[in-house]
């Protein structure tokens, strides 16, 4: 058995909730939040622009000799992008459009080691119950919505509006830990619950 040696793990992302399942696992981490473009390109899908964006976080970060990741998260319904809303005017109108509703969360997640760059995006759908405006109203009170995708957060007071998730419940949280553990796998990085390690 050839001898390993542990790497830095650096995450792209100033996401806590992402800081948070990496810290689940037992992977620790430094954190260098990556300052990329993030609007559309003419004529990209959804899953196009969240996986880019994952891999230029990932691809952006100066860190020679470490492994980083970056992620995205999109909430798309009707074909159409509900990214962090402007104000709890626009927070409303979002949420009064998932009410009652289906709608897919993707999220893209990217590791990059040695110069070489692995990505995949996973699909989940996510139902949320009827909400009445004052059920809204309350939602926002909390200002939870404020700074997420979609003007919800299914980790917090968002897990009472959601009736059903059809997929990866961490992939709606921000960061899919099984495919990230096997997009490290891919570029020669083992994980044994705990620091990611190389050849």
């Amino acid at each position: 058995m050839s001898a390993t040696a542990p790497v830095t793990v650096v995450l792209a992302s100033a996401s806590p909730r992402r800081r948070d399942l990496l810290n689940l696992i037992g992977i620790p981490h430094e954190v260098q939040p990556a300052n990329i473009d993030e609007s559309y390109r003419a004529g990209e899908t959804p899953l196009e622009h969240v996986e880019r964006l994952a891999r230029g976080k990932a691809a952006a970060i100066d860190a020679p000799g470490s492994v980083t990741i970056g992620s995205d998260t999109i909430v798309v319904v009707d074909g159409d992008v509900l990214g962090k809303p402007r104000d709890r005017e626009h927070a409303c109108s979002m949420l009064r459009r998932l009410s009652g509703r289906s709608h897919i969360v993707m999220t893209a997640v990217a590791v990059r080691w040695r110069g070489e760059v692995r990505s995949a995006v996973e699909q989940v759908g996510v139902t949320f119950r009827s909400l009445g405006d004052d059920d809204i109203q309350r939602y926002i009170d909390t200002d939870e919505p404020m700074d997420k995708a979609g003007a919800y957060g299914i980790q917090g007071y968002g897990a009472t509006i959601v009736e059903r998730v059809d997929g990866d419940y961490f992939s709606v949280m921000g960061l899919p830990l099984n495919r990230l553990v096997r997009l490290m796998r891919e570029l020669g990085l083992h994980y044994d619950f705990g620091p990611v390690s190389a050849d």
